[in-house]
């Protein structure tokens, strides 16, 4: 992961480029090989990593670009995850890492955020975002 500030330009070079509406990136889960818990070697998508650069399975980011808020939709990891792993960073403390993002929630609520936005008309867009140049 870069320095926060890398990230925090790379979302705000996007900002000043899609003048309105909503775009979300969402981020590579687990690919098992034979069962669940055998996956291959993880391989974040290559856009979430480049606006908000956490390399871990599972995280969605959203970017609204009438507000010029950006937030991250995610599940901490639970008991057994912290048996087999040991502590690991909570997703409000990942998102700061990347550019403080200050809004987080589980990946439940990102369904009725998208029911709620596309209700109201408003355009969403997903990735290639027509590959602008950021400079």
């Amino acid at each position: 992961m870069f320095k926060s500030d890398v990230y925090i330009n790379r979302r705000a070079n996007l900002h000043k480029i899609m003048k309105s509406g909503l775009a979300l990136f969402p981020g590579n889960g687990e690919a098992p090989r034979n069962y669940a818990d055998n996956p291959y070697h993880f391989r974040q998508d290559s856009d979430f990593l480049y606006f908000f650069g956490i390399d871990i399975p599972g995280f969605v980011g959203f970017m609204d670009f009438d507000s010029g808020e950006d937030m991250i939709y995610a599940n901490d990891i639970d008991i057994d995850d912290i048996i087999w792993m040991g502590p690991q960073p909570t997703v409000k403390e990942l998102a700061a890492k990347c550019g403080g993002i200050a809004y987080t929630a589980p990946l439940s609520a990102l369904h009725d955020i998208i029911r709620n936005f596309a209700g109201k008309g408003r355009k969403i867009h997903f990735p290639p975002l027509t590959r602008v140049k950021l400079k």
